[in-house]
């Protein structure tokens, strides 16, 4: 299958050059045509518009920030369906909410067009090593056919269910899991740096028990180094959590802690912070508690 690829941010670039090392012919177009230049020369064809790229493509890959992106790329003067051939295949692994991926699926089966919503998880470093975690939402055979495409760029395959839209809301409950973790993980930081412990120590000596998670494990030492290298931004975050609030409210779901971290996340935005990585939530609770988390060695350097 030819694929054509849009989005080549945090996530999108390391998926893209995941399908080209397994073989696929991949058809690339970025609103920063900047971003093609690397995967251009791992052998990525640039197309002009999204128009051409799906003309000469068999599947067409989104990976963008937020559904008026989806909607924009898919939909305006030479979108994705004004070049698109009968009966192409849509895949969305974008982050949006459930109501507004249903809606991209109505709208292209109106076309002729198909579509799966496959949103991931598993951060840069998953989307880079090919080990994302793919939760696909749409048919059941649509889902077997691009499973060669699919497993090119992850290691957990998950076709949860059969309406486009079913996707996204298992990564909203990724979301909502993922941010609950980063706070607590930053409360228990706090609690540490309080009490004196060493923080490298006490991460080894809780990560591998009950209170381990990929969170703690991954993004718990990039705290205590003052390391916000991004996995994932705070502005995606932000656009993650205002998906899951919008959908708790389409289902009647109190959902008070999601809300609480939009607004801390938010406040952070609204600091100039919004492209760290969303473990710099700790900053809103430093502010709170007047003193900040650091591994000894760094605060020793600030000392000298």
């Amino acid at each position: 299958m030819k694929i054509g690829f849009i989005g080549l941010g945090i996530m999108g670039a390391g998926m893209a050059a995941n399908l080209l090392k397994s073989g696929f012919e991949v058809r690339v177009w970025n609103r920063s045509a900047e971003k093609t230049i690397a995967l251009l020369g791992q052998g990525a064809v640039l197309a002009a518009t999204p128009a051409a790229l799906a003309a000469d493509s068999d599947v067409v890959i989104l990976c963008v920030s937020d559904a008026a992106a989806v909607a924009q790329l898919l939909f305006a003067d030479q979108g994705v369906v004004s070049g698109a051939q009968p009966n192409l295949l849509v895949i969305d692994m974008s982050t949006i909410s459930p109501r507004d991926s249903r809606t991209h699926a109505e709208r292209l089966a109106a076309q002729g067009l198909r579509m799966l919503d496959a949103p991931v998880s598993g951060s840069r470093e998953g989307a880079e090593q090919g080990t994302l975690s793919i939760m696909v939402g749409g048919d059941s055979a649509a889902y077997e056919e691009c499973r060669p495409i699919f497993s090119a760029m992850g290691s957990t395959l998950i076709h949860v269910g059969e309406r486009c839209g079913d996707g996204q809301t298992v990564k909203l409950v990724n979301q909502l899991l993922a941010s609950g973790h980063t706070l607590i993980m930053s409360e228990a930081l706090l609690f540490a740096q309080a009490g004196g412990v060493d923080l490298e120590k006490t991460l080894a000596a809780v990560s591998a028990g009950a209170a381990g998670s990929w969170m703690l494990s991954n993004r718990g030492p990039q705290v205590i180094r003052r390391d916000w290298t991004p996995g994932f931004t705070i502005d995606l975050q932000l656009k993650s959590l205002s998906a899951v609030l919008s959908a708790a409210a389409d289902n009647g779901v109190p959902v008070p802690t999601t809300a609480q971290l939009y607004q801390y996340y938010r406040a952070l935005q609204a600091q100039g912070l919004g492209e760290e990585g969303h473990h710099a939530l700790i900053k809103a609770l430093e502010g709170l508690a007047g003193f900040t988390v650091e591994a000894p060695t760094a605060l020793q350097t600030a000392k000298d």
